[in-house]
């Protein structure tokens, strides 16, 4: 009985860090939906499909897990947003700044990403299959384990690993 109800105890504490990890905060979705203005937001596991929200302010915003599938950010300032595991499939992010942004495991397949700006953010194991990809600068941008626009997933080796010296020895190349 005592072993039934310590495993009755450790998953209900697993399921709330496991909310408080997505930490959605409904004032700062109110606030977005109305204003589009909702910077340093908690919005991790909002649902954001189809939303209108373009020119929106994100910067620093938590909207890791959040879904924004066919969501319109045209022009959307999302500089240090985490949206890692976000789904933005079929979004329109033309013209957004996603610089310094966490999109670690995001799928933005389909998305329009064409004069976006992916200034040194993270795009580790997104999956870009199928995204517009007109004018959009990926500048120092992590590219480990991506699915890109054509379907080629990149390397799992770091920049700069060199296949003469071995998985041993990585050094820059020159």
């Amino acid at each position: 009985m005592k072993l039934k109800t310590v495993a009755t105890l450790t998953l209900l504490t697993c399921f709330g860090f496991a909310q408080q990890a997505l930490a959605l905060n409904q004032q700062d979705l109110e606030q977005l939906k109305t204003t589009g203005n909702c910077p340093r937001c908690e919005l991790g596991g909002a649902d954001l499909t189809q939303a209108n929200l373009p020119g929106a302010n994100l910067r620093g915003a938590n909207l890791k897990g959040a879904i924004l599938s066919q969501a319109n950010l045209t022009n959307a300032d999302l500089t240090g947003a985490n949206l890692e595991a976000a789904i933005l499939s079929s979004a329109n992010l033309k013209g957004a700044s996603l610089t310094g942004s966490n999109l670690k495991s995001a799928s933005l397949e389909n998305a329009d990403l064409s004069f976006a700006g992916f200034i040194s953010a993270n795009l580790e194991a997104a999956n870009l299959k199928g995204a517009t990809l007109l004018f959009t600068n990926f500048r120092a941008a992590n590219f480990r384990l991506t699915t890109m626009a054509n379907g080629v997933v990149t390397s799992d080796k770091p920049y700069g690993w060199s296949l003469q010296e071995g998985p041993d020895q990585v050094t820059p190349k020159k």
